[in-house]
């Protein structure tokens, strides 16, 4: 028993050490998996931004395009740029061995990333990409510092830099306002990320809703029938609720003469 319990302590410790890895604060993102208008949206930022190093290939082409309400001419010819089928699996034409060569480790599939590390560890990792020319890309990221991989996101967010600028001050949770004139208290925060202007081809809220999109297909694709799960336990909660009170008043009146 003690040979045993030791064992368990042996492939506990990883984990354990693992959630208490102090890392960065995330930006909390609303993810709503019923909007296919931002489904569609990050798809077609997945299969233009990522698929070029990043298969998902736990996902089919079709079962996408069905799901998201896509015509499946317009899926193959909008997001699919290898000659795949419709019915094939989302694959790239990358080889292992050479991503190892180019890149130092092969890409990782993203089918299952969102369940992984959770969505709003995406969007911060998304967007937390700055310059740092130490690094072989020329990129860091804040997130996940020393990443391996390029800004693909950097024509549409823009350059980005860490320095000083003026934040707002934030206690328990609450953003501080002057009490006399309304308007936010600030102070001078360091180690801030800053987008350099007029680099990038979307603006700052544009940028963060394309971002979200994009984890919200990386969400769906972690598990396409989240939804349907959704709604078939409410059907079971309520059949269940109802065959609670027919079952009470059974057990009443078995019970009633039961002194």
């Amino acid at each position: 028993m003690k040979k045993l319990f030791a064992v368990l302590i042996l492939a506990a410790m990883p984990v354990l050490s693992f959630a208490n890895t102090a890392g960065p604060e995330l930006e909390k993102v609303d993810i709503d998996l019923s909007d296919k208008a931002a489904l569609q949206d990050g798809a077609r930022t997945f299969a233009n931004y990522c698929m070029g190093c990043h298969s998902a290939k736990f996902q089919r082409y079709e079962r996408v395009a069905d799901d998201l309400g896509i015509p499946h001419d317009l899926m193959l010819s909008k997001l699919v740029f290898t000659g795949a089928k419709i019915g094939d699996h989302m694959s790239i034409g990358m080889q292992p061995a050479d991503a190892k060569t180019w890149f130092g480790a092969a890409p990782p599939d993203l089918t299952l990333v969102a369940r992984v590390r959770g969505t709003d560890w995406l969007y911060g990792y998304l967007k937390s990409f700055y310059e740092d020319p130490a690094r072989p890309w020329g990129v860091n990221n804040k997130v996940f510092p020393n990443v391996g991989m390029p800004n693909v996101l950097v024509g549409l967010q823009g350059r980005q830099v860490v320095g000083c600028k003026q934040v707002q001050i934030v206690e328990d949770g609450k953003k501080q306002y002057d009490p006399l004139t309304g308007t936010p208290l600030t102070h001078e925060a360091c180690d801030q990320l800053t987008v350099k202007e007029n680099t990038g081809s979307l603006n700052e809220a544009q940028f963060d809703e394309k971002v979200k999109n994009l984890v919200t297909f990386l969400a769906y694709s972690a598990n396409p029938v989240k939804l349907q799960h959704q709604r078939i336990g409410t059907y079971v909660l309520l059949y269940l609720a109802f065959f609670f009170v027919f079952a009470y008043l059974l057990k009443r009146e078995y019970w009633k003469d039961v002194h």
